[in-house]
């Protein structure tokens, strides 16, 4: 196991990991991230976002290392302006998603491209509050033809958790479970991404790129979309408010995501691993 902080990677969800509930970065969180990417380590974002969305976060925090987006579905290098790797739905996995939004009236469809929020012509208020909180790139469209084929990276799926629940486990069904991977990211909100994409593929990638040594990668975070990238690395660590399910794969629960979770996450690996 790797002794020198370049020998690392470290990866943070955002939402409700890096940030706080108010959707603010706590100032411990700030100082942990500058102080290990000063002493070599390798620090980076892996989350649902769009890249325009993921820039704001990403340049906030001044880091350098490649990022993760949409939940798995892309790697790019912000340094470079290098799009490593992307891997979109595909033609027959738009119309089967597309398909599902129009047979129901109860639920909402927003599709993801890697800079701009596809709104469809029924009122998207999941999409349209997104788009405005970072002020993104968004269109609305009307049909079909005005989505972008194969650009979709991911889907958002938006209604009443009885009913992403029961779309969820028609997703996972042996009927559809070839075109895709889904997770809720919140009660009200079911993402679809192509089969075999996930923040654990992600940062797999992202690992073998880089040459890190897998023993050598932790990441944090704190719901459903993350569960795969906390299987698949060798440290997982959540944030105190995760649910118990997901504390039950993790080496170390932080505190809380409002008291710094990310600075601890940071400590816990230096204490137990570097220094």
């Amino acid at each position: 196991m790797g002794k020198k902080y370049n020998e690392w990677l470290l990866v943070s969800d955002i939402d409700g990991t890096l940030n706080d509930k108010q959707f603010k970065l706590p100032p411990n969180n700030r100082a942990a991230i500058n102080r290990f990417v000063e002493m070599g380590g390798n620090f980076t974002l892996c989350s649902g976002r769009n890249l325009q969305s993921l820039k704001v976060h990403y340049d906030n925090l001044g880091i350098k290392t490649p990022a993760i987006f949409s939940n798995g579905a892309g790697i790019y290098d912000f340094g470079t302006d290098k799009l490593i790797f992307l891997d979109t739905h595909s033609t027959e996995g738009e119309d089967i998603l597309y398909d599902i939004f129009k047979k129901s009236k109860w639920l909402q469809l927003t599709v993801f491209g890697v800079n701009t929020i596809y709104l469809t012509k029924r009122t998207c208020f999941y999409g349209w509050v997104i788009s405005k909180m970072d002020k993104l790139n968004y269109k609305l469209c009307k049909t079909k033809e005005d989505l972008p084929s194969g650009e979709w990276t991911k889907v958002s799926f938006f209604g009443s958790p009885s009913k992403l629940k029961k779309l969820q486990n028609m997703l996972k069904s042996d009927k559809y479970n070839k075109y895709f991977d889904c997770f809720l990211t919140s009660s009200f909100t079911l993402e679809v991404v192509k089969a075999g994409v996930n923040k654990g593929s992600g940062v797999k990638m992202l690992t073998e790129y880089l040459g890190i040594n897998p023993e050598n990668v932790g990441a944090i975070g704190d719901y459903y979309n993350d569960v795969k990238m906390l299987q698949h690395v060798s440290h997982p660590v959540c944030c105190g408010q995760a649910p118990d399910d997901i504390k039950s794969i993790c080496e170390h629960v932080t505190c809380h995501c409002n008291d710094g979770a990310v600075c601890e996450f940071i400590n816990y690996i230096e204490k137990n691993y570097i220094t």
